[in-house]
């Protein structure tokens, strides 16, 4: 090989590095992002089971009280 196809094959080479750390960067602020998102989402995804559970007592108290409330006496005839 002649020294020029060398020095050309290294300039290709140099390029595609840069051109790999560009990628390289991109993905690494995509990454930081998406941690960022993920962080948020998994909080959210936290408050939303904890109410949840707060909704599922709340609606089983009422279920409960509903029940007492039309409970009947004897054999259904008010005394």
């Amino acid at each position: 090989m002649e020294p020029q196809e060398y020095d050309e094959i290294i300039r290709r080479l140099a390029a595609i590095a840069e051109h790999q750390r560009q990628i390289n960067d991109d993905q690494r602020t995509f990454n930081q992002g998406q941690q960022e998102m993920n962080q948020r989402l998994t909080l959210a995804i936290e408050r939303i089971d904890r109410t949840l559970a707060h909704v599922e007592i709340t609606q089983a108290r009422m279920e409960t009280l509903l029940a007492r409330m039309m409970r009947t006496d004897g054999n259904g005839t008010d005394a």
